[in-house]
């Protein structure tokens, strides 16, 4: 981790002397645009009775003034990527010293009916999702959400090799991330995709050509006037009816520039994106295939973005008055942007979605990539099909402190079943959650906490955290019967690894006792492989009935009135109970 802290304070201290030299060019430059100004002015002045000079230093004044923009406004832009950059490595500083609270939590994807994500803490303050969240778009959030909720185990190499390869692009990441992360937009990519690939067509053939053949009768009718060949008046008739053709079409020009301009801020910000995955050269086949789908038409997919950012830019200058009367009155501003906006998307409403989702792709693997580049201890599982489901060595919780973690070995075979006992306390909950972590992690291609682990990949079911539900007049113990129904309705068709922490919670001990032993010998039955945790003793009893299961216990014991845990999982049966000893200690009764 030391090494990590000094590479990400090192690219801080970079960035920000870089910052430092942009601030002074950014100085330098706003001096010497005044000093263009006074000089041009000044000469214009003094020379005023020589017309032809005054108009080289008037030209040549406006050139340099404007190369002077050029450069200040590009090095404002800088400026505002290296800011942002260096709160990215700040951030990177932080979560490796153990603060993540400030990220953003992902409560918005809780789902209480997921087949695991309530279970082990995927969401929510302190959850997985915000310690390895650094999308800076919405739809990455959500494309990463998506990633560690969909339960897919097939191709998990190909997943790897996208993290390992990404992994190792630190700059580039940290640039996509800082690029994502200028410009804000109000509205999300579901709204703007909904407008675009739902839009038809208002104008004919002959109403888009409108704008360009009223544009060359202006500039010939203003020539025309130029030259006194036919009087003033008639351009001003001119003008009155490209007002009047403005004004009739301005209810269809209206709505539309209403919904395009929603699209403005995200196209802006899309087609850099774009730009940055299409100039980048991946080896891993999964980059290459993503690259390819941006490749699809006959332009870059960033320069059609450019190209549709820059109708936008231009259809928003009719909120500037001048450029609203000239434009209207000559070229039919309205209507010639409106009509440019329809052929763009009539051209490529079917394939925007696609791109939307490659940005939102490498939005969410460079979350994951960056998680992988931050544990280089952890270890990608080593896939293969085997008897084992898992077979680990040294597994521990990636939440947890490593300095104070203490990590356990685990080989489940499958079909088995193990049946965990033990004191409050003890660690049996975090085991189960800390098994559940590590098969979502190596679904999705990511390394996990632990020395060794190999693995035959299996979907992943849950039932941990039930909640009753006053809204749904619905008593615990009937959310718990639901929950225990849709496990075993979702391993009828697949094969799953199933974790349990204390079944039947909410009935008394000894109709508890039944139901459980009854629902394990059915789980058993149902060739899958998972964990039960309880504090029942007696369903350790199944395990001389049914070869399948096992017997494992969380230990505590107690020692000068004081209680101690070792947090090792052992084979066996637990045989010390502390509930009597906590509720003595803590002066209950």
């Amino acid at each position: 981790m030391k090494k990590l802290v000094h590479f990400y304070t090192e690219e801080k201290q970079r960035l920000e002397t870089e910052l430092k030299e942009t601030k002074n060019k950014l100085a330098n430059l706003s001096i010497l645009r005044l000093i263009v100004f006074v000089l041009t002015s000044a000469g214009i002045y003094f020379l005023f009775d020589t017309l032809r000079i005054v108009g080289v230093i008037g030209a040549v004044g406006v050139i340099v003034f404007g190369i002077l923009l050029i450069k200040y406004l590009d090095a404002k832009e800088s400026k505002i990527l290296l800011i942002t950059k260096i709160k990215i490595n700040e951030t990177e500083i932080r979560v490796l010293e153990g603060n993540f609270s400030f990220l953003k939590t992902g409560e918005e994807f809780i789902d209480p009916t997921h087949v695991y994500s309530n279970d082990i803490d995927l969401f929510g303050k302190g959850s997985f999702f915000q310690y390895i969240n650094r999308t800076s778009t919405q739809q990455g959030a959500k494309e990463l959400a998506k990633t560690i909720t969909e339960n897919h185990i097939l191709s998990i190499d190909k997943k790897q090799e996208v993290l390992k390869e990404l992994s190792q692009k630190v700059a580039w990441r940290q640039h996509f991330s800082a690029l994502a992360s200028l410009v804000t937009t109000r509205y999300s990519t579901k709204e703007i995709l909904d407008f675009i690939q739902n839009y038809s067509a208002v104008f004919s053939t002959i109403i888009s050509k409108l704008p360009t053949v009223f544009s060359l009768i202006s500039i010939v009718l203003i020539a025309l006037v130029s030259f006194a060949i036919i009087p003033f008046s008639i351009l001003i008739l001119w003008v009155f009816i490209g007002l009047g053709i403005t004004a009739f079409f301005f209810k269809k020009t209206q709505e539309i520039y209403v919904q395009a301009d929603k699209a403005k801020a995200t196209f802006k910000q899309y087609y850099l994106l774009l730009q940055e995955i299409e100039n980048r050269k991946f080896s891993s086949a999964k980059l290459q295939e993503k690259q390819q789908i941006i490749q699809s038409e006959k332009l870059q997919a960033s320069v059609i973005f450019k190209q549709f950012s820059k109708i936008l830019d231009a259809f928003d200058q009719r909120n500037n008055l001048l450029i609203a009367f000239v434009g209207n009155a000559f070229f039919l501003w309205d209507l010639r942007n409106a009509v440019k906006v329809e052929i763009w998307i009539t051209n490529y409403k079917h394939t925007v979605k696609k791109w939307f989702e490659v940005i939102a792709f490498f939005d969410a693997q460079n979350s994951l990539a960056n998680f992988q580049y931050n544990h280089p201890e952890y270890t990608f599982p080593k896939v293969q099909k085997q008897d084992a489901i898992i077979k680990a060595v040294g597994l521990g919780h990636p939440l947890l402190n490593s300095e104070k973690r203490i990590d356990n070995d685990l080989k489940i075979y499958d079909q088995e079943f193990f049946i965990v006992t033990g004191a409050n306390m003890a660690g049996k909950s975090t085991f189960l959650r800390t098994v559940s972590l590590s098969i979502v992690m190596a679904n999705v291609g990511l390394p996990v906490c632990a020395k060794s682990y190999i693995y035959s990949p299996v979907k992943l079911i849950t039932s941990m955290r039930t909640s009753d539900s006053l809204a749904d007049d619905e008593s615990y113990f009937y959310s718990e019967l639901k929950r225990l129904k849709f496990i075993v309705d979702t391993i009828d068709k697949d094969d799953y690894f199933i974790i349990l922490d204390e079944i039947l919670k909410g009935t008394n001990s000894k109709d508890k006792a039944i139901g459980s032993k009854k629902f394990i010998e059915k789980l058993v039955s149902s060739k899958s492989t998972g964990i039960i945790a309880t504090h029942d003793v007696s369903l350790c009893e199944l395990a001389t009935d049914f070869s399948e299961i096992k017997n494992y216990y969380f230990d505590a014991e107690i020692s000068n009135d004081e209680l101690y845990f070792d947090y090792l999982f052992k084979k066996g049966v637990c045989k010390n109970m502390n509930a009597s000893f906590l509720l003595k200690k803590m002066e209950i009764i």
